[in-house]
């Protein structure tokens, strides 16, 4: 091979190659290459972190000529030197991130000679981007969007979303609005469409009240309409001043930075759709409008050369079409963005752009035809994209609804789109799933996958009751708090072939004080709970299931609510690429059943299987003070009782069939028992997650998920079965200190012993509605967070209440508990609050509807298995 640098003679050339001297080895490298110089400080954080390599050597990071693919990578190791090869600076910025996360785990001695090629060539993510009120995505109905719109102009978050994009080997990042131009650039033709300043509405939400008596809906149109209502537009606030010229020099920046990263941007749409322009010029959503296909056709050949590093552009027929044919959808996306990216294509002879045209309501051989002038152009990459697993990717490894589309395309590549309209509260990880599904992707017609949502934006974490902030008071990045999730996606999409073994030395790094191989088999137990139930009860779109809120909208539910009740688990098919029996079929065949399909019990066998295996891991974790640590194992398990309530309920659905079909008394008993069982668990997962999670939440697909709302439609299922909603009562969190309620100062309380199941000699029942309490007093041997877990029961219901808790005095927090079934279903629901060291006071107000049994106070970190 012929070196291109001679980076090697580093001294010659000290002005652009010279060594980083911080730390030995010395880390070679170009410091005019931005890629190679993020790798080179990965590097040297990495050897920092190690107390093992203080050694002489050398880490040289050198651009060849040879057969290296690009973003490929060499490594070679040659005495007390280590050679990071590659063809362009991807490539080397790729392989020094691999020798820093090499040095991370083992040390020196874990580097060996390699070669990486990437797998799938775009390995991107799917970002709905909320930019403004008035230039709405699709997922601007929803709290992840209001709360992270003036995020999406703060160049730090950028900075520090690329940086990670870049870590995890992604590289490229789209984009998606429904009609992003008046905020990204300035029409020559139209001057008075580009949008200065940005803005945000004011309406209320039932999950973030605004203080404005007015309130966005809950649900809005599936299609993209109605963002634009009056009342959304009259009641706005102006986040930031910014003229156009400022956002645009804004983008400039940020596509710069993405480039210095190997993370090219993108921007896709929906049509015909025209938010922002209100009426300028003529301009309105008809096909047939000239002033809009002008229009059209002008603002895409501004966005390119208004933005130098952007990389292409991604189109979607049909959306807001309604009434036109197939051909002529593609004829007006051709004589709009066709046209406009050959207008740049003419303009800069030497750009490469690439143009992506989404399968969606159109068909791939009349977008062939129609864009064959594009197809044809040799600096412009047109590509498909197509929605591989609808919306749920965690549904099953095999999917099989492209076989169609690709009979269609050709020799034309395809980029897949996988939808994660699934898992957004919790940290999930499965990496055996991961590959799998990656390698059972058709790789011969594959240009890439981008990974995302349209429930939900991906920008800064706002959930968590508990917080981790960074030095400036800011929440983390989504993608750092689901750290694990994004790197299984982007480093199995470069090289499906890494190891379990490599993701236990990575959890073992990050986790030092854990057990990795425990973690990680605990870890991927439980995550496998999501496909096994969705691709179990496969509601393929967004909107008809999402499961951490067991919902959908009401249509796709056949419930008033969007309650998935034991009717819809009955009727609801699975995802026909499973081997899952649907509970009819199971039933209505008396037939010994094929072997290599699995029943809905043995469904259900399955989930709790994965379930109490993550469970039982949870005996062998000490408590920790890693806080990371210690929300990650919360976290799994949540989803470890989300699937026991699941594997539970198809038992009760499988049972309630059979009784209906046979009348069966010892069916009806049996599906009542596992619906009680079932309704337990869902307590169990709302108690846990409510510790750690703000609720409800607002949702653009599926509208508001509402923990406890959802707990009285599981207890009205037992009614409906001619059932009691007695449940078993909640044990107290091992390892705190109970201060019981019969010992506390109260007033307007009285000691009871009426309703069994209390812990000490009895429980505090306020009697009267004149502002009843109970307070502990507690000598905490620390200042620091605590958890508050009310040990309570309802004996009637008035609605979900909010008591007010004080600590020393001043109002802390507000508890709020909810139905629990019985006065003798004892139930745990938990709050976090700041003690002082020494004696604190904690006062719950009460209300006629509650008895409380204890107070059980806990380090936040120390909170245990409950069962």
């Amino acid at each position: 091979m012929l070196f291109r640098n001679k980076i090697i003679l580093f001294l010659t050339f000290a002005s652009k190659v010279c060594p980083l001297l911080t730390a030995n080895p010395s880390v070679v490298f170009d410091h005019s290459l931005h890629q190679a110089a993020f790798a080179a400080e990965e590097i040297e954080k990495a050897l920092q972190s190690r107390e093992d390599s203080d050694t002489n050597g050398e880490i040289i990071l050198q651009l060849i000529e040879g057969d290296l693919a690009p973003e490929a990578f060499q490594i070679t190791t040659d005495g007390s030197t280590i050679s990071i090869s590659a063809s362009d600076p991807a490539g080397l910025m790729y392989g020094g991130l691999e020798v820093a996360e090499l040095i991370r785990i083992g040390g020196l001695d874990a580097i060996a000679d390699d070669t990486q090629t990437p797998y799938m060539q775009m390995r991107g993510v799917k970002f709905n981007i909320p930019l403004d009120v008035r230039t709405p995505s699709y997922s601007d109905m929803s709290d992840s969007a209001q709360l992270n719109l003036p995020h999406m102009w703060d160049f730090s978050f950028w900075q520090e979303y690329i940086d990670t994009l870049a870590r995890y080997r992604y590289n490229y990042v789209s984009l998606w609005n429904l009609h992003p131009f008046p905020s990204l650039v300035k029409v020559p033709d139209y001057p008075d469409v580009a949008l200065d300043d940005v803005q945000r509405s004011t309406l209320s939400r039932g999950s973030f009240p605004t203080g404005n008596h007015a309130e966005f809906d809950e649900l809005y149109p599936t299609t993209g309409h109605e963002m634009d209502q009056p009342k959304i537009l009259a009641n706005t606030e102006t986040l930031l001043e910014l003229s156009i010229d400022q956002k645009i020099d804004f983008w400039r920046r940020v596509m710069a930075y993405g480039k210095s990263r190997n993370v090219d941007f993108y921007i896709i749409t929906w049509n015909i759709f025209t938010y922002g322009t209100d009426g300028k010029y003529g301009i309105d959503d008809s096909i047939e409008n000239p002033t809009t296909i002008d229009y059209f056709r002008k603002s895409v050949r501004e966005l390119f050369l208004t933005y130098p590093d952007l990389r292409g552009i991604g189109v979607t027929t049909g959306e807001n079409m309604h009434g036109a044919s197939s051909d002529a959808k593609e004829d007006w996306i051709f004589k709009t963005y066709g046209q406009g990216v050959l207008d740049v294509a003419k303009e800069q002879p030497d750009r490469k752009i690439r143009f992506i045209h989404r399968q969606h309501q159109a068909s791939a051989e009349a977008i062939a035809a129609t864009f064959k002038s594009l197809l044809e152009n040799p600096n412009i990459d047109f590509i498909f994209s197509y929605k591989y697993a609808q919306a749920h990717v965690y549904s099953s490894t095999n999917q099989n609804f492209h076989q169609g589309f690709l009979k269609q395309i050709g020799d034309v590549k395809t980029i897949w789109t996988l939808r994660n309209d699934d898992v957004y509260h919790f940290r999930w990880g499965a990496p055996d799933f991961v590959r799998e599904f990656i390698k059972n992707i058709p790789k011969e017609s594959s240009q890439g996958l981008y990974l995302g949502s349209d429930q939900y934006v991906w920008g800064r974490e706002f959930l968590e009751r508990n917080p981790t902030l960074k030095p400036d008071g800011i929440r983390q990045l989504e993608l750092s708090k689901h750290w694990y999730h994004w790197a299984l996606w982007g480093r199995l999409s470069y090289n499906p072939e890494l190891s379990n073994q490599r993701f236990k030395g990575i959890l073992a790094t990050k986790f030092p004080t854990a057990n990795a191989t425990q973690l990680f088999d605990a870890w991927q137990s439980a995550s496998m709970i999501y496909p096994l139930v969705t691709g179990f009860h496969w509601g393929r779109l967004d909107f008809q299931w999402y499961i951490e809120g067991g919902k959908s909208r009401p249509g796709p539910a056949q419930t008033p609510n969007g309650f998935h009740d034991l009717n819809r688990f009955i009727n609801l098919p699975p995802h026909p690429d499973t081997n899952y029996t649907s509970i009819p079929d199971f039933n209505s065949n008396p037939a010994p059943h094929d072997p290599d399909q699995l029943s809905p019990l043995q469904v259900a066998d399955s989930i709790d299987k994965h379930a109490d295996q993550a469970l039982l891991a949870f005996e062998t974790f000490a408590v920790t003070d890693d806080t990371e640590l210690f929300k990650t194992l919360e976290d799994i398990r949540i989803i470890s009782y989300l699937g026991k309530y699941y594997a539970a309920k198809i038992r009760a659905a499988t049972h309630l069939d059979q009784f209906r079909r046979s009348g069966d008394l010892d069916s009806l008993h049996t599906a009542q028992f596992a619906a009680k069982r079932s309704a337990e668990f869902w307590r169990h997962y709302t108690s846990t997650a409510l510790t750690h999670y703000h609720n409800p939440i607002w949702l653009n697909r599926v509208g508001y998920v509402d923990w406890r709302e959802t707990t009285d439609d599981v207890l009205h299922e037992l009614t409906n079965l001619g059932s009691d909603s007695e449940l078993a009562p909640m044990t107290p969190t091992p390892g705190g200190s109970i201060l019981e309620a019969e010992d506390a100062e109260h007033f307007s309380c009285a000691v009871d012993t009426r309703y069994p199941g209390f812990t000490g000699s009895g429980y505090a029942r306020p009697y009267s509605e004149s502002r009843p309490y109970i307070e502990w007093t507690y000598q905490a041997k620390t200042a620091g967070t605590y958890t508050l877990e009310f040990r309570y029961a309802t004996t009637w219901w008035s609605g979900f209440t909010k008591l007010p808790v004080s600590i020393n005095g001043v109002q802390s927090d507000t508890f709020q508990y909810y139905r629990t079934g019985s006065p003798i279903s004892w139930s745990c629901d938990r709050i976090h609050v700041k003690l002082q060291k020494g004696e604190n006071t904690i006062r719950l107000q009460g209300n006629r509807s509650i008895i409380v049994d204890h107070l059980n106070i806990l380090p936040t970190s120390q909170i245990a298995n409950e069962l």
